[in-house]
């Protein structure tokens, strides 16, 4: 009898670190809430591996953790054992997606970014943007620029909203550290301006390192009363209407965002400003420019008289 034992004990600990077979790689496994164990053995089984399910019920009920089997959504890939499946669902190492929202999108391509995330749960589908503001704690306020460009990780099956509510926060956490920082000169009034031109800076920088100066020429027209003058904002303006060439006619058209015919800041972002830009917009490099124009290499020509500037433009972008 004890060499029985023995022998069972042998091949039992041998089969515990034995790789499941799997029906492809990798397999999702879905576990709801409230699935017996016996009903996650049945699970891992439909999912595509082949194990009976019966013997890998028999092992969760041994092991002494079948009731510490989470719900969730698990990827089960080549070299699992019943052992190291049974560790991951106990621990509820669930599979993670992965969202990145990019500096620069406007609340348009966030929007569009998440329908297209096919494992999310699409809470906000049906929301406008007053209502899905609502639903995440700020009632009144518009959405745009309001959630941090980063790379979000979130199991199948979240809502949209809760990653929604996570960039939200992570804005709030980098503005708020921005504006800590800001120079005692800055012609902003509030956090809120700060985040506003720090979405300027953002769509108006083709390279990194002149952001700080694209925010010294805007603030320097910020405490003069000069007008921004700054495409990109009439752009978001334009909206739907903007076919991408940017007309004399456009800039005439004036809308909240047309910075052409409105001093000042527009009333809201145009699009999610990175960590850089935020920085740049409260802490802007000292200059007297007041100009500047695209070089055609991503850089940018700035010039402190106006007279300057046109040679600029007539060298950079008409080729004089």
């Amino acid at each position: 009898m004890l060499l029985i034992v023995c022998a069972l004990g042998g091949a039992a600990a041998w089969w515990l670190h034995q790789p499941l077979a799997l029906a492809h790689e990798p397999l999702e496994l879905e576990i709801e809430h409230g699935t017996t164990p016996r009903g996650v053995a049945r699970a891992v089984v439909a999912a595509g591996v082949r194990v009976d399910a019966q013997l890998l019920y028999a092992w969760f009920r041994v092991s002494g953790q079948d009731r510490q089997i989470k719900a969730g959504n698990y990827e089960i890939t080549a070299g699992t054992t019943p052992y190291s499946l049974l560790q991951k669902l106990a621990r509820g190492e669930e599979s993670l997606r992965a969202l990145t929202l990019v500096e620069g999108w406007n609340w348009r391509q966030v929007r569009a970014a998440l329908a297209r995330e096919e494992a999310l749960q699409p809470d906000s589908a049906g929301l406008s943007d007053a209502a899905l503001m609502q639903r995440l704690g700020r009632a009144g306020m518009p959405p745009e620029g309001r959630f941090f460009p980063d790379t979000y990780t979130y199991a199948k099956g979240s809502s949209d909203l809760a990653v929604l509510r996570r960039a939200l926060h992570a804005m709030d956490r980098h503005l708020e550290a921005a504006w800590a920082q800001r120079a005692s000169d800055s012609p902003l009034k509030s956090p809120e301006q700060a985040l506003i031109l720090a979405s300027i800076v953002e769509k108006e920088t083709g390279r990194a390192s002149d952001r700080p100066m694209i925010a010294g020429v805007f603030s320097n027209r910020l405490r003069i009363g000069m007008l921004l003058q700054t495409d990109p904002t009439v752009i978001y303006g334009l909206g739907d209407q903007f076919d991408g060439n940017l007309r004399k006619r456009d800039l005439q058209t004036d809308t909240p965002w047309n910075t052409y015919t409105r001093a000042g800041l527009p009333p809201t972002p145009i699009a999610m400003p990175g960590k850089a830009a935020l920085l740049a917009a409260v802490q802007p490099q000292a200059t007297k420019a007041l100009y500047f124009v695209a070089k055609g290499d991503g850089s940018s020509h700035f010039s402190a008289s106006l007279d300057e500037h046109n040679r600029a433009v007539n060298r950079y972008q008409r080729g004089r």
